[in-house]
């Protein structure tokens, strides 16, 4: 099988499963937003993640697979895949107990922590800031199933396993959607909590333990700090424990800004910031995980020439949510009536949300191209440049985030966000295609002009389209923002397909042939 057809069945598979997981994400959200709104306490519990996203990123937690992934491979291209196992066994159980360790010093400081961290809190209520230290004692334990799980779930990857990894995100957002529905009444915010602390032991822990026995494993406890691809890991992941990663920064900077805003602020940028992930996810984050083993691969016999091939060509797939961000951004106030306006999420804090999601949609591109650019540095074993690089980015946008909320406030900063994340995956695709003479971006560069210039045109005409022909329609009813979103959803189909045609872009060409024969497969 070749490896671009093994590819396409693994992007199908993490495809349908990060889809999959983001409906099923928007679900706990909508959740979230009938039990708490746009309020205090659902900040509160946005704020409660910032210490256990900190551990996750001093560990390197989410960075296991690029990290990992090619030390492993390596021990199995040269069939000594016992010591790969024991290498295995080493990481997780140093690290492993690292991270106990400070789990437990992050739980005895967590007063002290979370103010340091949302400085903004001590203008809230004190019911607000006891809420956010106890949420975060619950959620900070979740980090060492996503540590071992993540360790879990890289042998798999690593074997070209794909199923069982899929998983996770699903079954941690159910343990969300469970503590919510099954707990909030009785504890508030907090049964989401523990809901995330469920979720993530189900998904993240004990079913990739299950998945990884399959696949081989080999584990035992094993205290070896000589061994040398111990070290080789410690450097591999050093420059992504103290860098500034994009996904870090974001998640970071917008609940330490957001707490310096009105109420509601941090909770109405996370929900748009779901709504803007869905993109992300569709067309960016599965294509990147399941590339990643074969951009490893590729790496490891040096083929440069076929990596880069190959990501040019994913670059120019990913071009394609340009114009559904644009289509996004029409529908923005629909968008958010129809997911999220119900229980506590009133006519307010939907506007609020809308504003905020316009703003974070021009950034969606920049957020799709991350998750692939970083991975071309990950699968060449040099995490170092991007962590560099990725921080520098992360500094040059702090001045963006710092004016933006004093100008614009909650939208000012959503726009420093879109900013900082372009910024940041603009730098670092520069530079690779400098450092490895990737010769064929002149056609990247030309194919996302073409697809800019179509999105825009198609915007304009979708939003005039909108406020005069569809004006008569009740924008502030469910049934009203279903037939305004039917309406102009297949106005855009058509006219990307016009446009795709017409200045004959083959992706959208292919897209839109593969959707027809998929449809025709099923009729018949």
């Amino acid at each position: 099988m070749s490896i671009y057809k093994k590819l396409k069945i693994a992007s199908l598979i993490m495809m349908v499963s990060v889809v999959l997981s983001r409906v099923i994400g928007l679900v706990r959200e909508m959740v979230i937003a009938y039990a708490g709104g746009a309020g205090e306490q659902v900040d509160a519990y946005q704020v409660a993640f910032v210490i256990p996203e900190i551990l996750n990123h001093v560990l390197a937690s989410g960075f296991l697979s690029v990290t990992f992934i090619p030390i492993f491979s390596e021990y199995m291209v040269k069939n000594r895949e016992d010591e790969g196992w024991k290498v295995f066994s080493i990481i997780l159980t140093i690290f492993g107990s690292l991270l106990i360790i400070l789990i437990l010093l992050a739980f005895i400081f967590t007063p002290q922590l979370v103010m340091l961290f949302a400085p903004g809190l001590k203008y809230k209520s004190p019911e607000t800031i006891a809420s956010a230290i106890s949420m975060t004692r619950i959620i900070m334990p979740a980090q060492f199933f996503f540590f071992a799980g993540g360790l879990l779930m890289a042998v798999q990857f690593a074997k070209q396993r794909f199923a069982i990894p899929a998983l996770a995100p699903l079954l941690y957002n159910l343990g969300i959607i469970a503590g919510g529905i099954f707990l909030s009444s009785y504890l508030g915010m907090e049964g989401f909590a523990w809901g995330v602390l469920a979720g993530a032991f189900a998904g993240n822990f004990a079913v990739q333990v299950y998945g990884a026995k399959k696949a081989g494993m080999k584990f035992y406890f094993c205290f070896n700090y000589h061994h040398p691809d111990l070290k080789k890991y410690i450097l591999l992941s050093l420059p992504l424990m103290i860098g500034l990663t994009m996904t870090f920064s974001t998640e970071f900077f917008f609940k330490f800004f957001g707490s310096y805003l009105p109420q509601g602020s941090i909770a109405s940028l996370n929900y748009s910031m779901r709504v803007m992930l869905i993109l992300v996810s569709f067309f960016g984050q599965a294509v990147g995980v399941a590339s990643f083993p074969f951009m490893a691969g590729l790496m490891a016999q040096g083929k440069i020439d076929e990596m880069n091939i190959l990501l040019n060509k994913t670059m120019k797939y990913l071009s394609i949510v340009i114009p559904f961000s644009v289509l996004f951004m029409v529908l923005r106030y629909e968008l958010v009536l129809m997911l999220f306006q119900r229980g506590r999420f009133d006519a307010h804090a939907t506007q609020m949300t809308a504003d905020v999601l316009l703003y974070l949609l021009t950034g969606t591109m920049a957020f799709a191209a991350q998750t692939v650019v970083v991975r071309g540095y990950y699968a060449a074993q040099n995490t170092f440049f991007p962590a560099v690089f990725g921080t520098i980015g992360v500094i040059l946008s702090l001045p963006v985030y710092w004016y933006g909320m004093k100008i614009m406030g909650i939208t000012g900063l959503a726009l420093a966000i879109s900013i900082s994340a372009i910024i940041q995956v603009t730098l670092l695709y520069v530079l690779w295609n400098h450092r490895t003479d990737n010769t064929g971006t002149r056609n990247v560069y030309v194919f996302y002009f073409k697809i800019i210039s179509l999105s825009v045109i198609i915007g304009i005409f979708l939003e005039w389209f909108k406020h005069t022909a569809l004006k008569s329609i009740d924008i502030s009813s469910f049934s009203g923002s279903c037939i305004i979103s039917i309406i102009t959803g297949i106005i855009f189909i058509v006219l990307l397909t016009a446009g795709g045609y017409l200045l004959k872009m083959n992706e959208i060409i292919e897209l839109i042939r593969s959707v027809k024969n998929k449809a025709k497969a099923r009729m018949h």
